[in-house]
């Protein structure tokens, strides 16, 4: 397992626990083939060793893309995998010690690079963030704005490649329809699935077939370790 383990053994210094892991893939692989029948191509564009910057698409208000790539390379390469995730989560009860169980690391800077050049990680980033998740229906297979790049400053500095995945099928899985604002202000997506079938099933996602493409790693043709890099280099990559 990659990293520092800490006084238990079966959980490393960022919280990720093997026995979760594997508990979490017995409940998840029948979802995995069937629900979702997920299909694979180019995963030996994934490095057998060293560390690997996954980068993806995201989509569905219920994002199971991230918990189908983790499954599936865990289960296709035998490589622990670490998620970065907004910080807002791990604030939420249960649901950041869930996280951490099973991989999720709060996306910074500093984790990402901790993670890349220190433990030789296999690390997977969703740049749209909630901008992919919440997109209505006509935005459809469109990516939303990545950032500001702060992913490829963090690859190019620890000398990881980036590996580009383009996932298909996930924004079928629970599309939004539209949005309300809430009692708190917020605006909440009004999925098809809770239109289709009513509130009780709002969040269950539709059996949507999952396509992985797993693309050859992006050359990165600069120096790794420098403070920082041109911005006119990191909007190129």
């Amino acid at each position: 397992m990659n990293g520092q383990h800490s006084t238990d053994a079966d959980v490393d210094a960022w919280g990720r626990s093997h026995r979760v892991r594997q508990a979490a893939g017995r409940l998840l692989d029948p979802l995995y083939r069937h629900w979702f029948r997920v299909e694979w191509e180019g995963l030996d564009n994934i490095p057998t060793e060293g560390p690997a910057l996954l980068v993806a698409n995201h989509a569905g208000v219920v994002p199971v893309d991230g918990p189908l790539i983790m499954h599936g390379i865990e289960r296709e390469t035998c490589r622990p995998i670490y998620t970065l995730h907004h910080d807002a989560l791990r604030a939420t009860p249960m649901i950041g010690l869930l996280l951490a169980r099973n991989g999720g690391v709060v996306a910074s800077p500093e984790n990402a690079m901790r993670l890349l050049s220190k433990d030789r990680a296999v690390v997977l980033v969703f740049p749209e963030g909630s901008k992919g998740t919440t997109k209505p229906l006509s935005q459809r297979n469109r990516l939303q704005r990545f950032g500001r790049g702060g992913f490829v400053q963090t690859a190019l500095q620890a000398g990881a490649p980036i590996i580009p995945l383009a996932v298909m099928g996930a924004e079928e899985t629970m599309p939004a329809v539209t949005t309300v604002t809430g009692a708190d202000g917020q605006r909440q997506p009004i999925t098809l699935n809770g239109l289709l079938f009513g509130p009780a099933f709002a969040y269950l996602p539709f059996p949507s077939k999952i396509r992985i493409h797993v693309l050859p790693a992006i050359e990165l043709d600069q120096p790794s370790g420098l403070d920082s890099y041109p911005a006119n280099v990191i909007a190129d990559i």
